[in-house]
Formats: C-alpha cells, structure tokens, sequence
C-alpha cells in the first residue's frame, strides 16, 4: 500500500506494506538483551489453585504474567520523566507518531579510555539537514547486540555535546543502539540526557529518547519516515516498536 505524506512543504511517498523493524523483543526463550544490573525478564503462566494458565497444561487460554523493566530488558521509548523529580509521562507527552528521520552510522572514537560519540561525528553526519528524528547505528554492528548482557561493560556513550548538538538542530526524537545516550557509571551526571532534554532550561516535553534498537546491516544510511508505536503505560518510559519506512524515489 503506498502512503502519500504531507511534511511541511514537501510530499514524500511510503510503501506501508514493507515495515523496517528496528526494535528489539523481549524473547524469554532465548538469552534477552539485559542492562542495569537485574534479573532477566520473566513470562509465565498465572496458577490458581489447581489452574494453571496454559493450553499445554489443560488451561482453555494462555494466560501469561510478563516480568520485565523497559529500561533493561526491551527497547523503549522515555520522556524527560525519565530524570525529573516531578513525573512526566512518555503516554501523555508523545502525541504524534511519525516522523521525518535520518539513518546514520557511527564509528565511536576512542578518548580517555572509553567509546564514544562526538558532535563533530554527528555533524560530519547530518551536515545540514533538518530531521525531526535521528537514529543512530554503532559500528561494529552485529547481531549480538540483540541478546548482549550490558551491565558493568562500560558500553559506548554520547558525548554532552553531542546531545547539545541535536537539540539545537532541532531533533525531537533520538533513537540509539545502546542501552543508555550516558556513560554507565557518570556519578549520576546524565549529562546526555540532561542536555538533550533542556533540563537546565524550558523542557523538552515533547522530545523522546529510544534505546536498545537495532538497526539491521541491510538498512543504508538516509532519510526515511518513522513511526515510533508505544505501549499506553503511564510511565516515564515504554516499550516501543519502531519502523522506518523508505521513501520512495
């Protein structure tokens, strides 16, 4: 089915028969991608009694408990309440759902012993284009990354002014293939988060941060729409099922 979308002056054209997944499930049958230190995720049949709530097991219905924290075990979508004392909520601050994006791919470079990303990298990337959303690819970019377990690895980090950077070009959402923008122990400093989201000023209410997405070798750096489709927790953060679409030439 091809979608005509109005953006701004422009109109571009998506074919919405060929979704491009770059989210990242939460599979309990297999090892799960897992960060922050705690348990894996947990699914499994409610008991009652005698009852047990699967159709193995003589239950009518599957009726399934899911354990799981969106920051740790699944990709997730989070607002500013993510690090605001008052709460702020991703359902009730995320309003629109598609978005013009830009796909890029980063080499991290290497300073004071740890990967990152810098705002000369973003920028070489971007160069002058306006896109409401980004969506960041580190290299090496293999499919470990589905199932890696993060905790106490120091993985690769966006740099402060990195996420300066983005929030003045005017980039509402980011979305990255990491299990945080910040270094995993900064003293509680966020400043990537911070900094993304204004905190020191007028907050970005409106502006999202996706992590743990994954964004397959096949997809080519470039411009694409976004749909970024939430789960109606009231949360600071939730999982997030993200798809680009190409647009077509």
């Amino acid at each position: 089915m091809i979608a005509t979308i109005q953006h701004n002056s422009n109109k571009y054209s998506i074919d919405l028969s060929k979704p491009l997944d770059i989210s990242i499930a939460i599979d309990v049958t297999k090892q799960n991608v897992n960060a922050w230190y705690i348990d894996d995720p947990k699914i499994f049949p409610v008991t009652d009694g005698d009852w047990v709530g699967s159709v193995q097991q003589g239950a009518d219905v599957n009726f399934n408990t899911i354990q799981f924290n969106p920051h740790s075990h699944i990709t997730h979508t989070e607002c500013v309440g993510h690090i605001t004392e008052k709460v702020h909520s991703i359902n009730k601050n995320l309003q629109q759902f598609f978005f013009l994006a830009e796909v890029i791919t980063v080499v991290p470079e290497l300073i004071n012993g740890d990967e990152v990303i810098s705002k000369k990298q973003l920028q070489f990337a971007l160069g002058n284009k306006k896109r409401e959303a980004v969506v960041i690819r580190t290299l090496p970019n293999l499919e470990e990354k589905k199932s890696f377990r993060y905790s106490n690895t120091n993985p690769v980090y966006l740099l402060e002014e990195g996420a300066e950077f983005l929030k003045e070009k005017g980039v509402k959402h980011l979305l990255i293939d990491l299990p945080s923008l910040d270094k995993e122990k900064d003293e509680g400093k966020l400043l990537a988060h911070n900094g993304f989201w204004n905190t020191s000023g007028k907050l970005r209410l409106d502006a999202t941060i996706t992590e743990f997405i994954y964004v397959p070798n096949t997809i080519e750096d470039g411009t694409y729409f976004l749909n970024i489709m939430i789960a109606p927790f009231e949360n600071d953060a939730t999982p997030s099922k993200p798809i680009l679409y190409e647009v077509l030439k």
